[in-house]
């Protein structure tokens, strides 16, 4: 793993749970698969209390290899949730039995240094209701079309205006009970909604955490390195089908509550100026 952190050592970092999104090509799922087995067991050699990897598959079961091999004489639990139905909202389904308080979601194209994880597992540790991330997105008012119509902004609206009022779960801590509060409270309607487009989950769950909060996420500035070349993300009109998600979660939770902030958290350690 590239990256290193010096870190207080009784403060023992305890990476959750890992939420994995799909990709379409069996032969690109065992590469990554590949990648995200070196970086699991790169974090369990940090993690102390018995916690688990979920693996979230959906796809050609036979490709899986779901051995793991034993790190510095302790064994790391991998444990696979096949999925039947191809659904972006099985990464928010409620895992029963949850050892812990805090799930690490984080897509199948995602490589990370366990020293920007940890940074942000103690910043989530100081607001464990809300979803502290790495990649921040934003709205705004639609001024041509009223108050109640908005707009989603990238990372360049983001960089930008300096404000943002959400955060990916593509690379994100939050607390495990919103993964019950999705199962069982996101309105079948959203859900669907996200089945049918296969996009904007994220959307839904940063929806669902503001909701319960009235409160902003925290982006935190860290290293990852996305890997896949292809996704929703890349294809054309990307922002205008996120702008008609925002709009419907809008309707459908019956008003805006995403709240927007400028904070950033940052590891003063690392940085001359901050």
């Amino acid at each position: 793993m590239r990256g290193s952190l010096a870190i207080n050592r009784r403060s023992v970092f305890k990476l959750r749970q890992v939420g994995i999104a799909t990709l379409g090509s069996v032969k690109i799922k065992i590469l990554i698969c590949g990648c995200i087995a070196l970086t699991l067991l790169a974090v369990a050699n940090r993690n102390r209390d018995g916690s688990s990897s979920l693996l979230g598959w959906t796809g050609d079961v036979a490709s899986l290899d779901r051995s793991s091999s034993p790190r510095n004489g302790r064994q790391v639990e991998l444990i696979f949730d096949i999925n039947k139905e191809d659904s972006l909202n099985n990464r928010f389904k409620e895992i029963k039995d949850l050892k812990t308080d805090a799930v690490f979601s984080i897509d199948d194209d995602i490589i990370f240094p366990c020293s920007s994880v940890e940074f942000a597992f103690t910043v989530w540790q100081s607001a464990p209701d809300t979803m502290v991330g790495y990649v921040p997105r934003m709205h705004w008012v639609d001024e041509t079309k009223g108050k109640d119509k908005y707009i989603y902004g990238g990372w360049w609206s983001v960089w930008w205006t300096g404000t943002y009022s959400m955060v990916l779960s593509k690379a994100a801590f939050f607390h495990k009970k919103y993964l019950k509060l999705y199962t069982d409270e996101m309105p079948a309607s959203i859900k669907e909604y996200t089945t049918r487009n296969r996009n904007c989950e994220d959307i839904a769950m940063s929806f669902l955490v503001a909701n319960a909060t009235d409160a902003p996420p925290i982006w935190v500035k860290g290293k990852i390195f996305e890997i896949g070349s292809t996704g929703i993300s890349s294809l054309g009109g990307h922002s205008e089908r996120r702008t008609q998600c925002v709009n419907k979660f809008v309707a459908e939770f019956g008003r805006m509550p995403l709240v927007s902030t400028s904070l950033k958290a940052v590891d003063s350690r690392n940085v001359w100026f901050w």
